[in-house]
């Protein structure tokens, strides 16, 4: 896929600034003194953005080696899953990664509906696309707003947080919730687009890119940002594909790997979008990737939005689609089928399925076991961060403590996700 222009212009930033920095940040065993200090960064600090610990041993300032210790927040959602009806499984999904949960909700779906082989209209999956794309952008500019704070500019963080309030209002006009959002049913929307959430949706498509443009001027080419990422944490294609990266961290790498291209789904090969990849993967690769994958998720809404098929929200199944709530009032085989669903009284058939999508963080896959039975008889939960985040004690090797929380920072690390 091609490179857009901006991420080229970071070629040349790299290899100015990778000759002042290598000593610097690779360092020998005769760097070192002879006393060595141990350091608990987390679990409960501030900069650890998340439930989880690092146990740093350090010469003054520089890290020679780290401990990832991870586990505080474990909540067993793969067993729990195995008690729950497939419908009451959703809201688990919600609770991994918080700051894009209807991709999580609809990657459940899909998932759901490759077993029991449902087939979901045209409108419903543009619908869906248009959603998880929204999702793709808060989660972004949640991860760079906060790299900017952590390197102790704070402005920009204020401006994008404003834009990803008013994305929650979006959800909440199509769903009723926020952050754990519980969006869709197996087998399409729970409702249509209403007049009021496609007025927002049109209204914010408008007044967001200015303000991304401004975010953009205030960080891509400042030189005290650029001092703190350019060449802090970089980690070559070959290593990142070796310890599994997928997502952004995996594309500033180098690698134009996308589940969204490579395997689509929800029609995503109906839109034209690029992937944007770094070169260097260090921390300021990260931040411009995840800037430019906003760009192309405004292009893909724009295009669903323009283009959304007339027709069904959701699909002809019965059997495993919620009745309408006015139709249950009055028809019985609505209220049969209603207490049946919600009350997990419906057998799935016997199947073993992998559906993976392109979560905020990489690929989020639901690996799921159906012994034909009302629950899953084995669902793990492909969790990207708990795949990337394993790399991170070699890449602080050789950093300093203000340089491990910008790479921590940088890699988008959700501690929901990792200890799911």
């Amino acid at each position: 896929m091609a490179v857009n222009d901006t991420l080229a212009g970071t070629h040349k930033i790299h290899e100015e600034a990778a000759a002042q920095q290598h000593n610097q940040l690779v360092p020998t065993l005769n760097d070192f003194s002879q006393e060595l200090t141990t350091l608990n960064l987390g679990p409960t600090h501030p900069a650890t953005h998340g439930i989880f610990q690092n146990i740093l041993q350090m010469d003054g300032e520089r890290i020679i080696s780290g401990v990832p210790t991870i586990g505080y927040i474990h909540r067993a959602f793969e067993k729990i899953a195995e008690r729950r009806p497939f419908y009451q499984i959703t809201p688990l999904t919600d609770r991994m990664n918080y700051c894009s949960s209807p991709i999580n909700n609809m990657g459940w779906h899909m998932t759901v509906e490759k077993l029991l082989g449902i087939t979901v209209p045209k409108r419903a999956q543009y619908m869906r696309v248009i959603m998880m794309e929204l999702a793709r952008i808060a989660d972004h500019l949640i991860c760079n707003s906060i790299l900017g704070v952590d390197t102790g500019a704070f402005t920009g963080f204020l401006y994008v947080f404003q834009e990803r309030e008013k994305i929650y209002e979006i959800y909440e006009e199509v769903c009723g919730s926020r952050l754990t959002t519980n969006m869709g049913r197996v087998g399409g929307m729970e409702r249509d687009f209403s007049p009021v959430a496609l007025e927002k949706l049109r209204k914010w498509l408008k007044e967001f890119p200015p303000v991304m443009r401004e975010f953009e001027k205030m960080f891509n080419r400042n030189r005290i940002f650029m001092d703190r990422v350019v060449n802090v944490g970089p980690i070559s294609a070959e290593k990142a594909l070796n310890y599994g990266f997928t997502g952004p961290n995996l594309r500033a790498a180098g690698v134009d790997y996308d589940v969204r291209a490579m395997n689509p789904y929800s029609s995503y090969q109906d839109f034209e979008f690029d992937i944007p990849v770094g070169t260097n993967g260090d921390t300021y690769d990260r931040f411009i990737v995840r800037n430019e994958e906003i760009w192309q998720s405004l292009r893909i809404i724009n295009q669903a939005l323009e283009n959304l098929p007339e027709g069904p929200f959701h699909a002809d199944a019965p059997h495993y689609y919620l009745p309408p709530k006015q139709a249950v009032y009055k028809n019985m085989e609505a209220l049969i089928y209603h207490f049946k669903i919600i009350m997990g009284e419906i057998e799935a058939p016997v199947g073993e399925v992998y559906h993976s999508v392109e979560g905020g963080n990489g690929e989020l896959g639901f690996y799921l076991i159906s012994d034909g039975g009302r629950t899953p008889y084995r669902l793990h939960f492909r969790r990207p961060c708990f795949i990337y985040y394993q790399a991170y004690s070699e890449m602080v090797v050789g950093t300093s403590l203000s340089d491990a929380i910008v790479i921590l920072s940088s890699m988008n690390v959700i501690a929901g996700e990792l200890d799911a």
